[in-house]
């Protein structure tokens, strides 16, 4: 989990483009991000083993 005042500091506007990341919508995470769904891959494999996110399911064979 990120600390509440890099979350706040990511939301605030950048004065270049390059400088902007994006991060976890749950958790605030910034590595592991996976940007169709907008979750880091923790909070990703969390919420897909649940079922809360629709059109993913676990894969076996």
């Amino acid at each position: 989990m990120a600390k509440t005042s890099q979350i706040l500091r990511a939301a605030k506007p950048k004065k270049f483009r390059t400088r902007h990341y994006v991060r976890c919508k749950v958790c605030g995470r910034r590595r592991g991000f996976l940007r169709r769904f907008e979750l880091c891959r923790i909070c990703f494999r969390e919420l897909a083993s649940r079922g809360l996110i629709p059109g993913v399911r676990k894969a076996s064979w």
